[in-house]
C-alpha cells in the first residue's frame, strides 16, 4: 500500500514556498514563489495580503502538478510571526495591508503602557515591544477607514498573518490561531493558552476580531487540492517549526534559524520560565502537552546585510556573492553597533542608533556587520546558558548559516560545536515533521557540517571592544 505524502507550505516574509515529502521524509517536489515587502520612511513596513495569499495557492497549485495530489494526506502551514492583518469575517477578503513584524508606526504609541511590561511578560512570556502585534493591531482598529462599516457590522477579524490564511485557504467564517503565532500579538496567555482578558482590557482590543486560540495540531479544516481535499492539521510559525526539522526539539542544543532576522531558541520541556531579557515561548501544544522555548531576538541580520547594501551604495545581489570571501581575506574589520530593524533580545531598545565605531572600506564594513549578527547572538548564548545550563552544541538553518566564516566565528566565541544541517528548507521539513510525529522512519538523519571551536584571540578582542561599546551607548541613551 502506497503511504500518504506530506505537503507543508512555509510562508515567510520573502516567499512563500509548498514542499511535499514521501513518508520517509524525503522531498519530493518543491515551488517558491517570492512576494515583495514595501518599506517606508516613516518606519512603515507593509505586504500586499492578497498577494501573499494568492502566492500561497499558487505555490500549491504548482507543486500538486508535479506530484499526485491524491496521494498528499497532511498538510500543514507555518508562517511569519508578528505580521498582522484585517480581513472580512464571512469571505476572509481583506481590509488592510499586512503590518509586517519589522513595522514600527506605533511604537510612541506602546511606550505608554512601560510600567506594565513586567505584567505583560509574566502572562505572555515576551517583552513589551513594537515588534509584537499589539501596537499595529491598535493602529488598524483606529485608524484604518476601510474597517469602520466591519466593525459596526461585526464583519470584521484581526490578528496574525497566520490567521487569514487559514481562513483565505480554508473558506472559514473566522478563523482559528495557533500559539506561536497569537503569543506575538502580546494579547496570549501563554498560562491558560487562550486570549488575555486583562491584556485585551488594557490594549483596548475587542475579544470579537480576534481568532479563537487552538492548538498547534488542531482539526484546521480541508484544504481542496485538484478536487481532492487534504486535511490541514498543523498550524505554527516559522522558527518553531524550524526547530522540528530533524526529529524532537534538544533540550541539549541551542537552535538558530538565521534569515532576515535571527532567532535563537533552547528547548525547556515542559515549563515555561521567566528569564529577564529573553523570550518565553510555546513552540508546540496538541491540546494536552505543551513544550517550551527560552528565545532570543536579533532582529539585524539578513537584514542588517541589505542595510549595509543600501548605506554603502552595492548592489545587494553582487554583495551577496562576495561575503563568503570577504570573511576569509579581512582580518581587522571595524565593529558595527547594529539596530537595524531595532535592537532586539537581551536589551529591547527600539530605535537604537545604527553605528560604525572604527574605520574601513566597504568590504570590512560588511565584515563588521556580519561579526555584529555573530556578537548578538553570542550576547544571547550567554544569557540562555546562565539561566540554564551550558548547551552542548549549536544547531543552525537559514539562509545566513550557509556562510562558513559566520558559523566558525560562533563557534569560537561560543566553544561548542556549530551543526549545520544540509538541509535547505528547515522550517517546511519541521511542518512535515510534527504532522507526522510518532511515524517511525519518517525523520531524516541531520547530515551536514560541523565547525569546532578554534582559538581565535583578535575576534574575541572584538567582541570585548564591541560589547563595551554597547554599553556604552546603551548607558547613554538610558540616563
Amino acid at each position: 500500500m502506497i503511504s500518504g505524502h506530506t505537503l507543508a507550505l512555509d510562508q515567510g516574509s520573502q516567499s512563500s514556498r509548498a514542499l511535499v515529502f514521501d513518508a520517509a521524509g524525503a522531498l519530493l517536489a518543491g515551488v517558491q514563489v517570492p512576494v515583495e515587502t514595501k518599506r517606508f520612511p516613516d518606519q512603515r513596513v507593509e505586504q500586499d495580503p492578497a498577494e501573499i495569499a494568492q502566492s500561497l495557492r499558487d505555490a500549491i497549485a504548482a507543486v500538486t502538478e508535479q506530484t499526485d495530489p491524491e496521494l498528499i494526506t497532511k498538510v500543514g502551514l507555518a508562517t511569519q510571526r508578528s505580521s498582522v492583518v484585517c480581513w472580512r469575517k464571512r469571505d476572509a477578503k481583506p481590509l488592510s495591508k499586512v503590518l509586517s513584524w519589522q513595522d514600527r508606526r506605533a511604537a510612541d504609541w506602546l511606550e505608554q503602557f512601560a510600567a506594565e511590561s513586567a505584567r505583560v511578560q509574566s502572562i505572555t512570556g515576551l517583552l513589551l515591544s513594537p515588534h509584537y502585534g499589539v501596537s499595529k493591531l491598535n493602529w488598524l482598529l483606529s485608524e484604518e477607514s476601510s474597517l469602520h462599516a466591519g466593525l459596526a457590522n461585526d464583519d470584521v477579524m484581526a490578528g496574525p498573518l497566520s490567521s487569514f490564511l487559514l481562513s483565505d485557504l480554508l473558506g472559514l467564517n473566522g478563523g482559528f490561531v495557533d500559539p506561536a503565532n497569537a503569543s506575538r500579538t502580546l494579547l496570549y496567555d501563554f498560562h491558560s493558552r487562550d486570549w488575555s482578558d486583562e491584556l485585551l482590557e488594557l490594549f483596548g482590543i475587542p475579544r470579537s476580531v480576534l481568532p479563537q486560540c487552538v492548538p498547534t495540531s488542531h482539526a484546521y479544516g480541508q484544504l481542496q487540492l485538484h478536487g481532492v481535499d487534504a486535511p490541514l492539521t498543523v498550524c505554527t510559525g516559522d522558527q518553531s517549526a524550524a526547530m522540528f526539522a530533524f526529529g524532537p526539539a534538544r533540550t541539549d542544543s541551542v537552535y538558530a534559524n538565521l534569515g532576515t532576522g535571527a532567532f535563537l531558541q533552547r528547548p525547556v520541556g515542559g515549563e515555561a520560565p521567566l528569564v529577564d531579557g529573553l523570550l518565553s515561548s510555546i513552540v508546540f501544544s496538541n491540546g494536552t502537552e505543551t513544550d517550551y522555548v527560552l528565545e532570543g531576538t536579533v532582529n539585524g541580520a539578513g537584514s542588517a546585510i541589505n542595510w549595509a547594501a543600501s548605506e554603502l551604495g552595492i548592489e545587494k545581489a553582487w554583495l551577496k556573492t562576495q561575503t563568503a570571501d570577504w570573511l576569509k581575506s579581512v582580518d581587522s574589520p571595524p565593529l558595527f553597533l547594529n539596530g537595524v530593524s531595532g535592537l532586539g533580545a537581551p536589551w529591547w531598545i527600539a530605535d537604537f542608533p545604527s553605528q560604525f565605531v572604527g574605520e574601513g572600506e566597504d568590504p570590512a564594513k560588511v565584515v563588521a556587520v556580519l561579526e555584529s549578527i555573530v556578537f548578538l547572538l553570542q550576547v544571547n548564548f550567554d544569557v540562555l546558558a546562565e539561566a540554564t545550563n551550558m548547551p552542548e552544541r549549536w544547531i543552525v538553518t537559514g539562509g545566513l548559516s550557509q556562510l562558513d566564516g559566520l558559523c566558525q566565528r560562533l563557534a569560537d566565541l561560543s566553544r561548542i560545536p556549530v551543526a549545520r544541517p544540509s538541509v535547505s528548507e528547515a522550517t517546511a521539513l519541521g511542518v512535515a515533521h510534527l504532522l507526522n510525529l510518532g511515524q517511525q522512519g519518517f525523520i531524516p538523519p541531520m547530515e551536514g557540517d560541523a565547525f569546532h571551536p578554534q582559538s581565535d584571540p583578535e575576534l574575541k578582542d572584538r567582541y570585548s571592544r564591541w560589547h563595551y561599546a554597547m554599553s556604552e551607548v546603551i548607558n547613554n541613551y538610558c540616563s
